[in-house]
């Protein structure tokens, strides 16, 4: 799955972050300058604190001198507590604002996607991205990001202030690089492949929930059910196999994290006991620098930690970044000026290598006739299909529509050309006009009503109380399955394709319903060069050339009822379904 979707690189993740605050450069800047004041603000508190313990040592009388100075203490933490939640909420808006751009770009390349990738990937693979992966991406930004710059620049400027401050106390801070640096450096070396281990994991789970959920009548019917749910026992556990490898870092990690904060406050003391005696520091210099080494604990671990949700979230994001449409394959040119109809010359496809599917397919249908492709189970039907409506690309030879190579036009000329129709017809929830306006195409509100019509769907189309604005689909006005097939067939009729695959396009319908519809579809397709993949041989019967796969190879043709006389493969067909 994921070798499919795959990961954009560090730099390409980096890349996006940088052109996406550049395009908002000035909140960014406002975003900054508040952080950096509310961290300031925060450096004055511990210097009055200095200030008034240094007043009280040296014997000071001043009460008014004292009690101003504890009132400028109070206003210093008001006003950097402001500025942090002024920061910190403004940072929130703009982590809001990259989120829904990424959103956007995701649902833009999810749908710039080709057919043939998308089936590949499967539902789960591109839902996992566009959810679980997103949400870690929006915690980041709108709690991470915030966080961690907060804590970041707290961490420098008080250091900085420490160093102005006394740089002899200074010194202890040295004290935490060995059980800082280090660890926290082995634990980001480990971190990356752990994370993205993890979220392969929790994405196949996904996947695989989604699979299971949506193909459950299906499982039940083949009595699969057993077999899938040991299936997803076994996903749910390597998920939580992976977390607690992850977690198994961080249980290495954190004691010498808590080291870390212990020991700088015992070497300021200490020195500052030292440096107080031979009178290198005032009583109020070391309890200001105690001050600010017991303040650098929660600023350093609220960034050390998020730093890691910020690296799971920059995992998540390269997953997302993942999702992008590929280089587009080099396809000879094998376009042939003046040839009409539908040709598929010495075709060979394998979904995978040394597996072929289809072998040396070699086709040649006049326009306007209907040809149906019969064989049994595995025979190859279904990838020829897709190979002549340009979701696959084959491997070796060529699949023409009108002269032109169907692998080198682009999606909006091949739907006008090749248009793949099968049993599954999705109703968006939305207006009937949107459901419509599908095809790529300008088309007037009469444009639609005929295509309505043509497929039967006039009245039903009259009985809607606001016609092409009622809104149909999932939590509003239900779609039958006959109506969701009919409008289906009325995008197929404004495309307007020369040429038309069916997959058995009626065959999840119940028989009335079926007949209703392939009424409508005998109206729709009646001029057009059509390939039907028959998996109900009755349906062959009306088919000008029927072709028999088996293996993925050609191995009979012919008009059905020359076929049925000759006594071949395509008459047993006919005699076992009978």
């Amino acid at each position: 799955m994921n070798a499919i979707l795959g990961y954009a690189t560090p730099r390409e993740a980096l890349r996006w972050g940088a052109a996406v605050l550049r395009a908002r450069r000035r909140r960014f800047a406002a975003t900054v300058a508040l952080f950096l004041a509310a961290s300031s603000a925060g450096l004055v508190g511990p210097q009055l604190l200095g200030v008034i313990v240094d007043e009280v040592a040296s014997g000071g009388r001043s009460v008014a001198r004292i009690d101003v100075l504890a009132a400028l203490f109070l206003a210093a933490l008001l006003v950097a507590a402001w500025l942090r939640r002024a920061a910190r909420w403004r940072a929130g808006a703009l982590g809001e604002d990259l989120l829904a751009a990424n959103r956007t770009q995701l649902v833009d390349r999810a749908l710039a996607l080709p057919l043939g990738r998308v089936e590949a990937v499967g539902t789960g693979a591109l839902l996992s991205r566009a959810t679980t992966d997103l949400d870690r991406v929006d915690s980041a930004l709108r709690q991470g990001l915030p966080e961690v710059v907060t804590a970041a620049v707290t961490v420098v400027l008080t250091v900085v202030a420490m160093v102005l401050t006394s740089p002899l106390l200074a010194l202890a801070l040295l004290v935490a690089v060995p059980t800082v640096v280090l660890p926290t450096r082995w634990l980001w070396r480990r971190l990356p492949r752990a994370m993205e281990r993890m979220l392969d994991a929790w994405a196949v789970l996904a996947s695989r929930a989604h699979e299971s959920s949506t193909g459950a009548r299906t499982l039940d019917a083949l009595g699969r059910v057993p077999a899938r749910r040991a299936g997803d026992h076994r996903a749910l556990d390597d998920g939580v196999d992976r977390e607690r490898d992850l977690r198994a870092l961080h249980v290495r990690w954190t004691p010498w994290l808590e080291l870390s904060h212990v020991l700088p406050v015992a070497a300021t003391l200490l020195i500052g006991a030292v440096a107080y005696t031979e009178g290198l520091a005032s009583l109020g210099t070391v309890t200001t620098m105690v001050v600010y080494t017991q303040a650098l604990a929660a600023p350093l671990d609220t960034a050390l930690w998020w730093v890691e949700d910020l690296m799971v979230a920059t995992v998540a994001l390269r997953r997302v970044l993942g999702v992008r449409v590929p280089d587009a394959a080099v396809v000879p040119s094998r376009d042939v000026p003046g040839e009409t109809g539908l040709r598929v010359e010495d075709v060979h496809f394998a979904y995978r290598e040394g597996r072929p599917v289809v072998r040396g397919v070699d086709l040649a249908v006049p326009p306007g006739e209907r040809w149906a492709l019969v064989g049994g189970s595995g025979a190859g039907k279904s990838t020829l299909a897709r190979l002549i409506a340009g979701i696959s690309v084959p491997d070796v030879g060529s699949v023409r529509v009108d002269g032109r190579e169907v692998a080198s036009l682009d999606d909006d000329t091949l739907r006008s050309e090749v248009l793949l129709l099968t049993q599954e017809h999705h109703v968006f929830t939305g207006t009937v006009r949107d459901n419509l306006l599908l095809p790529a195409g300008s088309f007037t509100d009469a444009d639609l009503t005929r295509a309505l019509a043509v497929v039967g769907l006039g009245a039903w189309l009259a009985d809607l109380p606001d016609g092409l604005d009622a809104v149909v689909g999932a939590g509003a006005r239900a779609v039958p399955a006959t109506v969701a097939q009919q409008l289906a067939l009325a995008r197929v009729v404004l495309a307007d394709p020369g040429t038309v695959v069916l997959d058995e396009a009626t065959s999840l319908l119940d028989t009335d319903s079926a007949k209703r519809a392939e009424r409508a579809l005998d109206r729709v397709l009646r001029g057009r060069t059509v390939i039907a993949i028959a998996h109900r041989l009755h349906t062959a019967a009306a088919a000008d050339r029927v072709v028999v796969m088996a293996d993925g190879r050609i191995v009979e043709q012919g008009p059905p009822s020359e076929l049925l006389a000759a006594g071949g493969e395509y008459a047993r067909l006919v005699a076992a379904a009978a």
